[in-house]
């Protein structure tokens, strides 16, 4: 089965383009999934710590923080996706909080060469996930499919689904 890597963007911590790129891809396609998503929040509770949101987004500094929340509102302006920075909040903060925490696995930052195209291309509602996911070194990729949480979840008598994976 194939699984859809979504990326993200914008300036996420002051590490590296690579966190901005995932921050805006798991925000660009985030609808994917919502009933599972539910599913799999109802049954983490009384679960022990997530240690894969890295330091835990409540622990992150305030300025990371506060971009977040900013990033999230202006990056969530697609008419059919208005509203899935709150319905996936908890997922987005939890991969933010990972990207924060391990810094992208040190890779370089990219934000120089390609800030400003991929910010007009994650605000436009013409362009697809795939032209920001091209905008991806092979490096950013092999980092992006080993780290990002989408271990496969199934319990008897129910589809599968991929943890985290928004």
């Amino acid at each position: 089965q194939a699984r859809s890597y979504v990326p993200i963007l914008r300036h996420l911590c002051p590490a590296s383009a690579m966190q901005r790129a995932a921050l805006l891809a798991v925000l660009g396609f985030a609808a994917v999934g919502g009933a599972a998503g539910v599913a799999l929040r109802a049954r983490r509770t009384g679960q022990e710590p997530d240690t894969s949101c890295g330091k835990g987004f409540d622990n992150l500094v305030q300025g990371s923080q506060d971009y977040y929340r900013t990033a999230a509102v202006e990056l969530w302006t697609h008419p059919s996706h208005v509203s899935d920075n709150a319905t996936f909040e908890a997922e987005f903060e939890c991969w933010f909080a990972s990207m924060c925490t391990t810094k992208c696995g040190g890779l370089p930052s990219k934000a120089d060469s390609r800030k400003k195209e991929l910010t007009q291309k994650c605000l436009s509602v013409q362009v697809d996930w795939l032209k920001i996911w091209n905008m991806f070194s092979e490096e950013e990729v092999k980092w992006f499919k080993k780290n990002y949480p989408s271990n496969e979840v199934q319990e008897e008598g129910e589809s599968a689904v991929h943890y985290k994976q928004a």
